[in-house]
């Protein structure tokens, strides 16, 4: 593997090309809808809409406005068509899943942050400028004329000056209003933290929350909202951040293991929120954890069977992510308490489009193993350890259990040569994550966790033996994707500020570089124990997989001791089976073809061994 750049591990995340970073020229409707349906942080969408350096038609915003294009895409476009006014935030047209939906339009628009019949307390500040100096004033109308940083220069100067400290609470949510326009979220986010700060009572505290939780949707990372949810009084959340609040509060109990606080978090949701079919699910979980299995089956079934509808093509996955990963969660529920036909029933239900399909057929060959289908569990997994699955999937444990396949079917001399190659392949993966793992194991080495961050995410050792799918794997942790996600923007958000007028980039510009340098440790600090936690969790599975390799090829040896003993005392045996025909085919339903070592797509899920063992 080669060196990574923390851009090449966005690649992981996103699932796009380095062609996005190309030379500036008008984007396509299709080249926009691209990034967004492959789901690339809308920030960057935007930042790259807006960095293209060319006007767009109106058939071009039209035709993002009929894909469903996010609003915020579509808003960047409108400011690039020549000769147009500023425009507000066109709403994309709403898709529905397959499911029947109670759900209005108008219920799903005033779930949108800052939108619908939002309370007084929720609206943007209108009467703001009414009692403030001219000076305030004239920076809070270059702000509404859209002259972003013109006004944030006059905001930013007279925070520097302690002009008006009175009113330094307006002064910040202008600033990272000011900021947010011209597309810089980190620093904005931390302007918006300063007026939270301030408290309740401040008059703008109603008005920075919601643009936090815009701002986490925007990076994907909600590790700011986690940390200060717990000090914010749930009477004091806004109305139009209230489910997502509330969400975000019921995460972080259930984190902390409080289970009934979460639960109770959760149920403060309304049904009709983006956050409703999450906080479903949480329950889920929840009962699961509690032993309550019965519930936990009723809670993911209701996931998976709700009626959902969705605003465009990012939402839709989304919706069919967690419906997927509800059904993975009945099948492994079925699978604990043995019922393994109505595990791998389940298993079976999962799209074969979704991102868990993978996962799903290697845990129901699992499923078939224990229910004796051994021939359908040897193709699930061939399946799985396929060239298509290579650099998205690290499933080690796929070849433990081909292993034990072939071991119940009397095979010895595959399952030792498939394990003396499992041991060469994964020994030195082991050796090389428990070595990074221990040292940074002392409580004063965690201190130095941005540098475990760097020591993969930045400069890639030449001597790593971890393959791709690895990080792909460590990388579902959500917190963990969130924050080197973050962390890209803010290498970027950088780049964004040198690319500003020189008097602006070296008086607000240097300041905001400054802050954004020093926040870079501190993100990477944190992302670098999230990182050594999923490694280590990672180290200590592949140490069992090990372990349990060994134990087979002690049994191996067992067994083929007293085969050899059986079969000298049976001398009659040796020749049995001589002649015999066997029709392998198993259904009249199917057509079989033999499997010429060719994977093609269509074919996969469906391959099935035909294998009749040694076991005489």
């Amino acid at each position: 593997m080669k060196p990574a750049s923390r851009s090449w591990m966005t690649l992981l995340l996103a699932g796009i090309g380095l062609s996005f970073a190309r030379d500036a020229h008008a984007l396509s409707c299709s080249e926009i809808m691209n990034m967004v349906n492959v789901n690339v942080p809308i920030a960057i969408v935007v930042q790259t809409i807006s960095d293209s350096g060319e006007s767009f038609t109106t058939d071009d915003v039209r035709c993002l406005t009929n894909e469903g294009a996010p609003p915020e895409v579509i808003s960047a476009a409108k400011k690039l068509i020549v000769g147009a006014e500023p425009a507000t935030t066109t709403k994309p047209p709403v898709t529905k899943t397959t499911t029947p939906t109670k759900t209005t339009k108008a219920a799903v628009e005033e779930e949108e942050l800052g939108a619908g019949k939002a309370g007084a307390s929720d609206a943007e500040p209108s009467d703001s400028t009414g009692a403030a100096p001219d000076q305030i004033k004239d920076a809070i109308k270059l702000f509404r004329a859209n002259k972003y940083q013109a006004a944030s220069q006059r905001l930013f100067d007279m925070l520097e000056e302690k002009a008006y400290p009175d009113q330094e609470g307006q002064i910040e949510y202008y600033l990272a209003r000011s900021l947010f326009g011209l597309g810089m979220y980190h620093t904005s986010q931390e302007y918006f933290l300063d007026v939270l700060r301030k408290g309740p009572q401040n008059p703008y505290f109603k008005h920075a929350l919601p643009k936090l939780v815009e701002i986490a949707r925007y990076t994907g990372d909600n590790s700011e909202l986690l940390r200060i949810i717990s000090k914010i009084p749930p009477e004091a959340f806004p109305r139009s951040a209230r489910n997502t609040l509330n969400y975000l509060m019921g995460v972080r109990y259930f984190e902390e293991d409080n289970l009934a606080k979460a639960k109770n978090a959760f149920s403060q949701i309304s049904e009709k929120s983006n956050e409703s079919l999450r906080s479903k699910y949480f329950e889920g979980v929840i009962y699961n954890r509690q032993g309550k299995l019965k519930s936990a089956v009723r809670s993911f079934r209701d996931v998976f069977k709700a009626p959902v509808e969705v605003a465009n093509q990012y939402e839709l996955q989304q919706v069919d992510d967690i419906k997927n990963l509800a059904l993975v969660n009945v099948a492994r529920i079925y699978y604990s308490i043995q019922r393994f036909d109505e595990s791998a029933k389940y298993y079976g239900l999962v799209d074969r489009k979704s991102g868990y399909w993978p996962t799903a057929l290697f845990e129901a060959a699992w499923a078939n193993f224990m229910r004796n289908d051994l021939n359908l569990a040897l193709g699930e997994i061939l399946t799985v350890q396929s060239p298509f699955y290579a650099e998205e999937e690290f499933l080690p444990e796929a070849t433990i259990l081909k292993a034990l396949t072939f071991f119940n079917l009397c095979e010895y001399n595959e399952v030792e040569r498939l394990l003396i190659r499992f041991e060469d392949t994964y020994s030195p993966m082991h050796r090389e994550m428990k070595d990074f793992v221990q040292t940074y194991a002392p409580e004063e080495s965690k201190k130095l966790a941005d540098q475990a961050y760097d020591a993969y995410f930045v400069q890639y050792p030449r001597d790593s033996v971890l393959p791709k799918s690895v990080f792909t794997r460590i990388l579902r942790n959500r917190n963990l994707d969130g924050l080197v996600r973050h962390l890209d923007l803010m290498e970027k958000e950088k780049e964004l500020i040198d690319s500003q007028k020189s008097g602006w980039r070296d008086t607000i510009g240097a300041s905001l570089k400054k802050q954004i340098e020093e926040d870079e440790q501190r993100y990477k600090r944190r992302a670098g124990l999230v990182f050594l936690s999923e490694m280590a969790r990672l180290t200590t599975y592949m140490g069992d997989l090990l372990d349990q390799s060994k134990i087979i090829r002690f049994e191996v040896v067992d067994a083929q001791r007293v085969d050899y003993e059986y079969k000298t005392q049976n001398p009659e045996i040796k020749d049995f089976g001589k002649g015999l025909e066997v029709n392998f085919a198993t259904s009249v339903d199917f057509i079989y073809w033999p499997f010429n070592g060719e994977f093609w797509q269509d074919e996969l899920g469906y391959y099935r061994y035909t294998e009749q063992g040694s076991c005489k």
